[in-house]
């Protein structure tokens, strides 16, 4: 049972710092069903690679199943795939081997905890009881690319088709600590089994190894019930934690920001803004409309007032956000027509989600500042190249607006849960890349009262696919 990780971050050999294991020294760690072996084939300032090879207790194990599988075939005890096939062997063996690197902790190398690297992990056997679609599914939302190879179940007699495993390559430009994090979790998960008990604790190990990134994946709820070993009760506390959670965290919001409702209201800035959005996506023609990170569904309110639009989805992370939009849209007592009409999903911008494709129009508003500056990259790639709507309208907060409005501190946010806000520069040297390297064009506007040198309090870029329809936008927007 092997898992090799590697980079080609220079230089390449902080891989040793981040995950605690030195690449000149082969070291062992006697696990309970095993032996975890560390080494590095590979140590060079280009390319680092380290390995974990896992040894199996073949005693231990068969004695473990006979335990487990009292009425199963006495063979099965002896001969299986359990020795080489990644399960939750590896993962217990990552959590002991390379606990720190796991929990983000580093001594020597601190400031690499949370610098994204390029990182490639290989897996040479996993078995997926799902097949290579499962495989997908669980692993592209998070952007990885993947390198798949298939074994069939016997080389001799292809007629019997292709076998539950598979060769599996992941490379990704991201933390070590979120690669491991990943593999912690969903290789169970592809594996659908444990071998050990499973008890109230695998909400808590859950809850460490996958709440910061587990809410918005499209394959959520997969994850959690194959994880708890389809224990409803461990899956209702675990989505309790997580919707505990993300009410301290909007509380925290609210109790640490100067509200954007409450600097803005005097303008009457957030219905300008939706209002312009409105004119600019029914200017594009398009009849069917996304609204990316919908909130409490605002947006929603004044698209649906709109004919032209035939299908309009309104997407956001937040549980709780959805059921306000729910209310806000009077869903529940709705129309055949109109509930056929809209649809509100629940799901993150930084998941490759194929159901956000083949939208005509989307929207982001006053969403792209909320998300950490390393999961831009990740938010492009969705939208930009997989998710491809014809028009994107985004705005955000012109961070040189801000001294103007008054009793507002200096260089501070407008609201506590902004991870940045752009400067018009900023926000154009941005877009315009993004639409380089996609294939769109963009053109800007503002939103707002203009000041002669601080701008608009809000500014919108505009992206159009280059070999769309001519877009009814004039360059200069």
């Amino acid at each position: 049972m092997l898992l090799q990780i590697t980079t080609t971050h220079r230089p390449a050999t902080d891989l040793g710092y981040l995950l605690g294991k030195h690449p000149d020294r082969h070291q062992s760690r006697e696990l309970a069903f095993g032996t975890a072996h560390i080494f590095y084939p590979e140590a060079s300032p280009d390319r680092c690679t380290a390995v974990l090879m896992l040894e199996m207790n073949a005693v231990a194990l068969s004695r473990r199943m006979r335990k487990q599988n009292k009425g199963s075939d006495l063979l099965e005890h002896y001969v299986n795939d359990r020795p080489y096939v990644a399960s939750s062997f590896l993962s217990s063996a990552i959590s002991r081997v390379f606990g720190s690197a796991l929990n983000g902790t580093c001594k020597d190398r601190s400031a690499l905890v949370d610098q994204a690297l390029p990182l490639e992990a290989r897996l040479p056997t996993i078995v997926s009881k799902g097949g290579e679609a499962l495989i997908r599914q669980l692993f592209e939302p998070l952007g990885y690319e993947l390198e798949l190879t298939a074994y069939p179940l016997d080389p001799h007699f292809l007629e019997w088709g292709e076998s539950p495993y598979f060769s599996l390559v992941l490379r990704h430009k991201i933390t070590l600590k979120e690669l491991l994090n990943h593999l912690f979790v969903l290789i169970p998960v592809l594996d659908n089994n444990k071998h050990y008990f499973v008890g109230e604790m695998e909400i808590g190990k859950l809850e460490r190894h996958a709440i910061t990134w587990l809410n918005g994946h499209p394959a959520q709820e997969l994850i959690v019930r194959r994880y708890l070993k389809y224990k409803k009760s461990y899956a209702r506390k675990f989505k309790e934690k997580m919707d505990e959670r993300e009410s301290t965290d909007a509380e925290t919001a609210l109790d640490n920001t100067l509200p954007e409702e409450k600097i803005e209201k005097t303008m009457n800035l957030h219905e300008l803004r939706l209002q312009k959005v409105v004119e600019v996506l029914k200017n594009t023609g398009a009849s069917t409309v996304v609204d990316l990170g919908c909130g409490g569904g605002k947006l929603l309110k004044h698209l649906i007032r709109v004919p032209q639009f035939k299908k309009i989805v309104g997407m956001d992370v937040s549980h709780r956000s959805l059921e306000v939009a729910h209310s806000r849209l009077y869903l529940r007592d709705a129309s055949p027509a109109k509930k056929a009409r809209i649809q509100l999903i629940h799901g993150s911008l930084t998941y490759r989600d194929d159901r956000l494709a083949n939208f005509e129009a989307a929207a982001l508003v006053e969403v792209i500042e909320h998300l950490d500056a390393e999961r831009l990259e990740a938010l492009e790639r969705n939208i930009f190249q997989y998710a491809r709507p014809r028009t994107l309208v985004l705005t955000t907060p012109n961070r040189e607006y801000n001294v103007l409005f008054e009793n507002m501190p200096q260089d501070r946010l407008r609201h506590a849960d902004h991870r940045f806000e752009w400067t018009r520069s900023e926000l154009q040297q941005w877009a315009n890349r993004v639409a380089e390297r996609y294939g769109y064009q963009v053109a800007f506007a503002c939103i707002g009262p203009a000041h002669e040198t601080h701008g608009s309090p809000s500014q919108m870029a505009v992206f159009s696919l280059k070999d769309a329809l001519e877009s009814t936008l004039s360059p200069q927007l």
